[in-house]
């Protein structure tokens, strides 16, 4: 009997009230069982199982019963502990290496409903509006209460084609349906391209920047931002916008590569585990991949564990400024414990610590710059500014003789545009002139490459000046 028990031991009721789990978390003292207290109760659970599968009123499935079990045990220690099924498992590998199928969401369990920690860049649920921080309160018309992750995940999941209704709540809105039709998620981690700023024209000399978007952090992300920075420096940017905005995470050696290429040395994160000798540091190699050009990192509250990882690396070790608003929180680190029948236990084994010693659990990485993404209404025209060159008779300047002309062949007036026009159909450089995040961002990278290009000078200057004295005073000799 006592065999038995054993083997069910990790069973325990899978509907754990959300105040039970709060109340664990509080900086108390646990009071463990006994061997003889734990035998007891592990009866009792052996009994509970028993009972339901002889008494329920339809026949019982025990393997649902039994996973079901477990996944309430592992969700009553924190909401990213779970329990992985053969079919969980090997979904959750074929995600993390690139390519899996959905609607491409990252989700989370929040005071019993389902919250969206980012949707995942060009999928079904991006480009249906969802957003970081919106709550899905139904699936298919069921609600989500009594769900568990997986369950969710699974309910959302399905053949590629199909549809699926989703109740989504925005902050402050009331529910809305949506119908997304489910797709193979093909994750690309790292998109990049050389922008200038909205309002240049082909005549204005200001520096391109290098914008590096990474979506997530997969087995590959490392070796996509490498070829993208080899390309990007071929172009000669001035400086590189490192957009982590609503990147759920993934990989922590994704996110210490990640920050490894914009290092050269220190401290990247720290791992700290259950006991006070538990502790793990990973480190940079030599080896800076821009060659120690201005950086800023973007982040929001949708930036998530490897994102925040990245962000906390580059801010401690004083490389770059970190520009948005306070990230998400998730400081903890999960590792996959395989049961050796193609099932596997995702457990929460230790937290991530920033080089400088801060948790980033529960509260985040904030921002060196703190900004919030706004809409820039602009009430002043460039061209219609009183200055010198409104006097009907003022001089001209020869070298802008001609500037006129170029500048009146994309003359629409955007200040006209239909407020509700889709933001979807927007060509790539009207999205980034309506990105005020980005806008700031790109500013401060040319802010940080002028300045850094005049200490340069300057540092070259002095030993040339220094050698000409010189050889006046030899020369007077």
């Amino acid at each position: 009997m006592l065999k038995k028990i054993l083997m069910i031991a990790v069973l325990i009721s899978p509907i754990v009230a959300d105040g039970a789990q709060k109340q664990t978390k509080k900086e108390e003292p646990v009071e463990h069982l006994t061997d003889e207290q734990i035998y007891e109760e592990l009866k009792k659970l052996a009994s509970v199982f028993e009972m339901a599968r002889d008494k329920f009123v339809e026949e019982a499935d025990e393997r649902k019963m039994l996973e079901g079990a477990m996944n309430g045990m592992l969700a009553a220690l924190d909401p990213h502990s779970s329990y992985l099924s053969k079919e969980d498992f090997k979904e959750f590998n074929d995600k993390s290496h690139g390519e899996f199928g959905g609607l491409g969401i990252q989700i989370t369990s929040d005071k019993g409903a389902i919250r969206v920690i980012s949707p995942i860049d060009d999928t079904p649920a991006a480009k249906a509006g969802i957003e970081a921080g919106d709550y899905i309160t139904h699936i298919d018309g069921e609600q989500v209460f009594d769900m568990n992750l997986n369950q969710a995940v699974k309910k959302m999941k399905g053949k590629p084609g199909t549809k699926v209704k989703l109740t989504v709540v925005h902050s402050g809105e009331e529910p809305k349906e949506m119908t997304l039709k489910r797709a193979i998620i093909k994750v690309k981690s790292v998109k990049f391209s050389e922008k200038m700023d909205a309002a240049a024209t082909d005549d204005d000399k200001l520096p391109k920047i290098g914008y590096l978007r990474i979506s997530d952090f997969g087995a590959t992300t490392f070796k996509e931002l490498k070829d993208a920075i080899k390309d990007l420096e071929k172009k000669k940017v001035a400086g590189y916008v490192l957009d982590l905005r609503n990147n759920p995470g993934g990989y922590l050696t994704a996110a210490v590569d990640v920050s490894d290429a914009f290092l050269d040395g220190g401290e990247i994160v720290s791992t700290r585990g259950r006991e006070k000798a538990d502790i793990e540091r990973m480190f940079a190699k030599s080896g800076d991949l821009v060659n120690g050009k201005p950086v800023v990192v973007l982040i929001n509250h949708g930036s998530a564990s490897a994102s925040e990882i990245v962000a906390g690396a580059l801010q401690d070790n004083g490389r770059a400024i970190v520009m948005g608003s306070q990230s998400f929180g998730k400081g903890s680190v999960q590792q996959q414990k395989p049961l050796g029948d193609g099932s596997a236990v995702h457990i929460t084994i230790a937290r991530y610590y920033t080089p400088s010693g801060h948790s980033i659990q529960n509260e985040g990485i904030t921002p060196d710059i703190e900004v919030l993404q706004s809409k820039l209404e602009v009430l002043e025209k460039k061209e219609g500014l009183f200055s010198e060159a409104t006097f009907n008779n003022s001089l001209k300047n020869d070298a802008t003789k001609k500037k006129d002309s170029s500048k009146k062949k994309d003359s629409k007036n955007k200040d006209d545009d239909d407020e509700d026009e889709n933001y979807l159909n927007l060509t790539d450089e009207e999205k980034d002139a309506r990105d005020y995040q980005l806008q700031r961002a790109m500013d401060m990278v040319r802010a940080l490459s002028k300045v850094g290009k005049k200490n340069l000078e300057k540092v070259e200057d002095t030993p040339k000046t220094e050698e000409v004295k010189k050889d006046s005073k030899e020369s007077k000799k």
